[in-house]
């Protein structure tokens, strides 16, 4: 595959998190002409020609925030019984604690289309990645 051009998306992440990308938005893309998805999220951080004729048409979105983390507290304790003889112990791990932690997740949705006189048709698209809207 040739690249054809790399556009950089600098402010792209907010305006696909704004819209949320999912799938049946791609769907909803299928038949209608390229210039749809770029009006409405942008230009693509990528397009390739491919072998077949078609184009594909690549947005590359990371989101980042905080995520929970447990944080494990660990505990022990000794006891002796009373009024006879006896004793035990015993020891346990909780995740009562909570911290959050930083997180970043980069997902890349692929718009495929087809050339049709002058305009490129959206004829398919390929699912992100697990994880990915």
């Amino acid at each position: 595959m040739r690249a054809l051009r790399h556009i950089p998306a600098l402010g792209l992440a907010a305006l696909i998190l704004a819209g949320c990308a999912t799938t049946s938005e791609m769907e909803g893309y299928v038949g209608r002409s390229i210039a749809e998805p770029i009006l409405d999220h942008g230009s693509p951080a990528e397009v390739f020609q491919l072998s077949d004729g078609r184009r594909a048409y690549q947005w590359e979105i990371t989101t980042e925030g905080f995520r929970p983390a447990p944080r494990p507290t660990i505990g022990v304790g000794i006891g002796i019984g009373r009024g006879g003889w006896g004793g035990g112990w015993g020891g346990g791990i909780t995740t009562l604690n909570q911290s959050y932690v930083p997180y970043s997740k980069t997902c890349r949705y692929t718009l495929l289309a087809d050339q049709r006189g002058k305009d490129w048709i959206v004829s398919s698209f390929r699912k992100p990645a697990q994880g990915c809207a």
